[in-house]
C-alpha cells in the first residue's frame, strides 16, 4: 500500500512537469487556415501544441502589445516607430490574396469581372443595383438582375480590410478622399460580420450580396467570387498562379520591418488584391520568441507543400533564411 502512495504521489508531482508545452498567438483571420494546418504537423511532430485565436488584426497586435501572448499576427504591418514603441518585431510569415465574394443567383457559373473604380462605388452605395450601367459594361453578354445588392464588410480591426481599402483607395480617388484605408474604416454603406468566416458565411445567407475575404474561406464556404481588371487593365481570375505573380514582384527590403504593399502589382498577370500576413514578437521576451521562431522555422522548411494547398503562396527560401537570422 505504502509503495503504490509513493507511486501515485510521485506521478501527481511529476504531472505538471509532463504537461504538454504550449504557444499562444491571436490575430489575423486571413492566415488562420494555413496557421491551424502547420500547427497541427508541429504539434504531431513535436509535441508543442500552437494556440491561435483568429481574432482580427487590431486584436493580435493588442494582445502581443500587452504581452498576453507568445505572438500576434496582422495583415496591416506595423510602422517602425510603432513596433520601436513597442518593443516589437515584425516579419512576414505567409502570403495570398483576397477574393470579392458573391451572391448573386442564375450565372450558371459564369464570372462576374469588376474593377476597382466599380467595387468603390459599390461598397460606398453609389452602385446599388446588380444591373447598373457601370456593372454590365464590364460584363457584356452576362444576364445580371435587377436586384439590390447587399455590402458585406467587416465589423471588427481587421487586416484584411485595411488591405482591401488600400486597394479601393488606389482605384478610387473619391473613395481614397471620402473613406481612405485602415483596419477599421467609417463604411457608408453595408451589414457587419466578424471575421473572414463572418463575412464568408453571411454572404453565403445573403442573396444577391456581395463582400470580400481570404480565398481560402471562399473556397470552404464554396462561393462564388468575381474576375478583376487588375493595374495593367488585364482581366484576371483569382488562382496561386495570379497571387504569385503579385508576390513576386515584391520588393521585401523597401524597409528594415517588411512592411510593404502587395496590392495593385504592375504584372500583367498579378492579381491587384493580394496581401502578406506578418508574425509580431516581442523582444523584451526572448525565451518565449525563441519557442515562436522554432514553430516558424518548422513551418518555413516544411509547410510549403500545405500552403499551396490551400492557395497560399510560400515566402521565398532567401526571405525565410533572412528571417530566422534577423530575429534570431
Amino acid at each position: 500500500m505504502k509503495k503504490i502512495l509513493i507511486t501515485l504521489l510521485s506521478l501527481l508531482v511529476a504531472a505538471p512537469l509532463m504537461a504538454a508545452e504550449a504557444l499562444n498567438g491571436a490575430g489575423a483571420s486571413f492566415p488562420f487556415p494555413v496557421y491551424s494546418s502547420w500547427a497541427y504537423s508541429y504539434e504531431k511532430e513535436t509535441g508543442v501544441k500552437v494556440n491561435y485565436q483568429s481574432i482580427g488584426s487590431g486584436g493580435g497586435i493588442k494582445q502581443i502589445t500587452a504581452g498576453t501572448v507568445d505572438f500576434g499576427a496582422s495583415d496591416d504591418p506595423l510602422t517602425q516607430a510603432d513596433l520601436d514603441k513597442s518593443g516589437l518585431m515584425q516579419f512576414p510569415a505567409i502570403t495570398g490574396g483576397i477574393v470579392v465574394i458573391v451572391n448573386v443567383k442564375g450565372l450558371n457559373k459564369q464570372k462576374i469581372t469588376l474593377d476597382g473604380s466599380t467595387l468603390a462605388d459599390i461598397f460606398m452605395g453609389k452602385i446599388t443595383m446588380w444591373n447598373d450601367a457601370k456593372i454590365t459594361a464590364l460584363n457584356k453578354g452576362l444576364k445580371l438582375p435587377a436586384a439590390k445588392i447587399t455590402v458585406v464588410r467587416r465589423s471588427d480591426s481587421s487586416g484584411t480590410t485595411a488591405v482591401f481599402t488600400k486597394y479601393l483607395s488606389e482605384s478610387s480617388d473619391v473613395w481614397a478622399k471620402e473613406i481612405g484605408s485602415g483596419k477599421a474604416v467609417n463604411w457608408k454603406t453595408g451589414l457587419g460580420a466578424k471575421g473572414n468566416d463572418g463575412v464568408s458565411n453571411m454572404v453565403r445567407q445573403t442573396n444577391n450580396s456581395i463582400g470580400y475575404t481570404e480565398y481560402t474561406y471562399a473556397e470552404q464556404a464554396k462561393l462564388d467570387y468575381t474576375n478583376l481588371v487588375n493595374k495593367a487593365g488585364k482581366v484576371v481570375s483569382a488562382n496561386l498562379e495570379s497571387f504569385a505573380k503579385a508576390v513576386a514582384t515584391v520588393d521585401w527590403h523597401k524597409n528594415p520591418s517588411y512592411a510593404v504593399s502587395l496590392t495593385n502589382s504592375a504584372d500583367d498577370k498579378a492579381w491587384p488584391i493580394a496581401a502578406a500576413s506578418f508574425i509580431l514578437v516581442r523582444k523584451d521576451k526572448p525565451e518565449a520568441t525563441a519557442k515562436v521562431m522554432k514553430f516558424f522555422k518548422y513551418s518555413f522548411e516544411k509547410g510549403d507543400q500545405a500552403a499551396q494547398y490551400l492557395k497560399y503562396v510560400p515566402l521565398s527560401k532567401e526571405i525565410k533564411d533572412e528571417i530566422l537570422a534577423k530575429v534570431k
